[in-house]
């Protein structure tokens, strides 16, 4: 029984996965065919709205979305361990399980918080690199 609720979850998930993606896509091209709006200088327009010309400020446009990314897979991962550990039924195995997805879950927020940081405080306030700065 496990088994089934296992891959009904994951058929649960990929549904969810796809169609956010596509949903979202769709949006963005709405917006971008109805409501252009003209961009800086410094940007050009494309599907998914006025993004930077330089290669920085466009790595790190990016950079606020794979945080965001990064936190709903840690929060789905740590929504999997937690039913992973309730419907273990006293099963040390599963509960093993359970309590790995959550920690590596939390572990990899934490290393991605703490990227961010670095280049934030070290290389932008710290040791002041150009081409790093607010």
């Amino acid at each position: 029984m496990p088994a089934r609720i296992y891959t009904k979850i994951r058929l649960f998930f990929a549904t969810l996965a796809i169609s956010l993606f596509v949903s979202a896509g769709s949006l963005s091209l709405v917006y971008a065919a109805t409501s252009a709006p003209p961009c800086p200088l410094e940007q050009t327009m494309t599907e998914v709205g006025c993004l930077p010309t330089d290669p920085i400020a466009f790595v790190s446009s990016f950079y606020t979305i794979g945080l965001s990314l990064i936190g709903g897979v840690a929060l789905i991962f740590m929504i999997i361990g937690a039913y992973t550990i309730l419907t273990s039924r006293g099963n040390p195995n599963q509960v093993n399980v359970g309590k790995s997805y959550i920690f590596y879950a939390i572990l990899g927020l934490f290393l991605a918080i703490f990227g961010y940081l670095f280049i934030e405080v070290g290389l932008v306030d710290i040791l002041h690199i150009p081409g790093f700065s607010h």
